[in-house]
């Protein structure tokens, strides 16, 4: 966001509106909320394939010697786990163990590794890099001259496989195609639960490849989607977002996240204040809770317990899947799954039992 608080525009932002899109803001960013319905853009995702713009996440390029290295010792996951052309979920954390930001790395070599932060964040985690970056390490911010487009859906591989881009590599990896001369990464990850593909496309080319993509989707019964129904989808599955189940204030460790963390590391920011709270048990810890009442959870909400306070929902929504009420909330460690809870909502009492997500099967690593 520039000095007049003007929300940036995607690069296919023209084509968002020639579709009647409602927009939001999301980071700074004018985005699309739906287009035809939250709940329609959703089921096409799960029984379809839906197109996603998601240019506003942040793109940084670090490169130069032992570029993975330094990212290593910065990052919370293990990136010796992964080789070149695989990708890996990690966290940037602050001395404290607060996590500044929770980011995709696509590691192509120990000189080159991209990362994909949230837009919110983004400058942020370049600062935050290039502060503790030693001289052979360069970081660049590709913010604005990458756009990206995010294909889900069971119908995905078929529609990148019509317009002539690589679908066969596995989960969590990428692979460099080429558009017209210019390289495009296809990488294989997905928000959604379902297979699915990134593509970061230089801003030069996504225009017509969104138009392309629409127009091969028709046949498949495929809808453009927007941020709501990535919501939605993302809930269902029990993935974080940050600001909700991820911040300063949460740790990896309270979100269950400790599988993201390479705790045999001799390095990396926050471990000392993340090994502590691991040993002595978090205050609070990240669950899902189901709806057995007719009724809406949404973020903020107090859980109770036996008329005692024993947390707050961080995400709630409608489960287009399931026709029902569902949320993650930080909760006691003393809850666990089976017991029922009551969310406040407005004052009315909702009963949810408390469930460990996923909400729906996934089908991401199929």
């Amino acid at each position: 966001m520039d000095d007049s608080n003007t929300p940036r525009l995607s690069p296919l932002n023209d084509r968002h509106l020639a579709l009647g899109a409602k927009m939001g803001d999301f980071g700074g960013w004018l985005m699309p909320i739906e287009y035809s319905g939250t709940i329609g853009e959703h089921t096409a995702v799960r029984e379809r394939v839906g197109l996603f713009d998601v240019s506003h996440m942040g793109k940084v390029r670090i490169h130069g010697p032992q570029s993975a290295q330094f990212l290593n010792s910065v990052l919370t996951n293990d990136l010796t786990r992964i080789g070149p052309g695989q990708a890996q979920y990690t966290m940037l954390c602050d001395g404290d163990g607060g996590v500044v930001d929770d980011l995709l790395v696509y590691l192509w070599a120990d000189d080159e590794v991209f990362c994909i932060p949230n837009a919110s964040n983004a400058a942020h985690v370049v600062e935050v890099l290039r502060s503790l970056a030693p001289q052979s390490v360069t970081v660049d911010d590709h913010h604005l001259d990458h756009g990206i487009i995010a294909v889900q859906g069971p119908a995905s591989a078929d529609l990148l496989d019509a317009i002539g881009l690589p679908t066969g590599h596995d989960y969590m990896s990428m692979v460099s195609a080429d558009m017209d001369g210019t390289p495009v990464i296809v990488a294989r990850s997905g928000y959604t639960g379902e297979l699915g593909y990134e593509l970061v496309v230089p801003v030069q080319l996504i225009d017509q490849l969104w138009a392309d993509l629409l127009v091969l989707a028709g046949p498949l019964g495929g809808l453009p989607a927007g941020l709501g129904a990535r919501d939605t989808l993302r809930l269902e599955m029990g993935y974080p977002l940050h600001g909700h189940e991820l911040s300063a204030e949460i740790s990896p460790v309270q979100a269950r996240l400790s599988w993201a963390v390479g705790w045999d590391k001799p390095t990396f920011q926050g471990r000392e204040a993340l090994v502590a709270e691991r040993a002595a048990g978090p205050a609070r810890v990240l669950r899902g809770l189901k709806a057995t009442q007719r009724g809406i959870p949404r973020a903020d909400l107090p859980v109770v317990r036996d008329g005692d306070s024993v947390g707050i929902t961080t995400s709630g929504t409608f489960s287009p899947t399931l026709r029902e009420g569902i949320a993650l909330a930080l909760l006691s460690p003393s809850v666990q799954e089976g017991d029922v809870v009551q969310i406040d909502v407005r004052g009315r009492p909702l009963d949810a039992v408390v469930v460990k997500p996923p909400f729906v099967a996934s089908t991401t690593r199929a």
